[in-house]
């Protein structure tokens, strides 16, 4: 989770279409019923969350400029097996939070073609309420590399996450503006966390959507350069604002 990518995810993805998990696990099959796999021409560019039977939540950054629209897939395990569980639609709008500009405020909701059928592998997520600090229980998920080196994985994966304060971030993103707006994590140990393909996938704390995949540095996992997520958060009335009226 490049062309089309602003230039400042060109740089700190070096280059990459996206962002993947690597150091993770396979996740138990399904239980991620939220995710949803965003393809392009049947390849995986992005993941996303399911906050609206017919609403997807991802990177504003996953934007695709074109007459070709987005695919999204859930309820899948594997992206390559037909399984019975998948339900497949077509992006028919793509509205990117006003503010993105390149790199702050990374953040859209996708319009499906339809509404989700609410199965045991596909649910809705809510967002994550309460404050959150470095005792809650996160994760990301996704499709993406699984070794920085364009290697998919088999079966979606799953890493830990570690929140880290804000002034820690800012002082290892060095020319990097972080903001309030955003979260930043590390996995429990190097070069763990997500990485190409994983891009507008989900923070999960304490079982709530409380990030959005942005950016991390030219290295997938490396804590030099932790992990940063789009607060959902501090976009819950624009978010409510867009399901509202469309």
């Amino acid at each position: 989770m490049a062309i089309s990518f602003p230039l400042l995810l060109l740089c700190v993805l070096n280059g990459a279409d996206g962002s993947l998990i690597v150091g993770g696990r396979d996740a138990v099959p399904h239980s991620r019923p939220y995710m949803a796999s965003l393809q392009l021409r049947g390849r995986q560019r992005c993941g996303g969350v399911l906050v609206k039977e017919d609403f997807v939540l991802t990177a504003a950054h996953c934007e695709v400029r074109g007459r070709t629209p987005l695919t999204v897939v859930l309820g899948a395990d594997t992206l390559s097996d037909n399984e019975s569980t998948k339900q497949v639609f077509t992006v028919v709008r793509s509205i990117p939070n006003p503010n993105y500009d390149g790199h702050a405020n990374d953040i859209m909701l996708l319009k499906l073609n339809g509404s989700a059928r609410l199965t045991e592998e596909v649910q809705l997520i809510a967002p994550k309420t309460g404050r959150m600090g470095r005792s809650s229980q996160c994760i990301t998920a996704g499709w993406g590399d699984v070794g920085d080196n364009n290697t998919l994985p088999v079966r979606l994966q799953e890493v830990n996450v570690t929140i880290l304060p804000q002034r820690a971030c800012r002082r290892r993103w060095t020319g990097v503006p972080i903001t309030n707006r955003m979260i930043c994590g590390t996995g429990a140990r190097a070069l763990q966390g997500f990485c190409s393909g994983d891009s507008g996938g989900p923070l999960v704390c304490d079982g709530g959507a409380a990030g959005v995949v942005s950016f991390s540095g030219r290295r997938c996992g490396d804590p030099r350069t932790p992990d940063v997520y789009t607060r959902i958060s501090s976009f819950r009335q624009w978010i409510s604002g867009v399901l509202r009226n469309n």
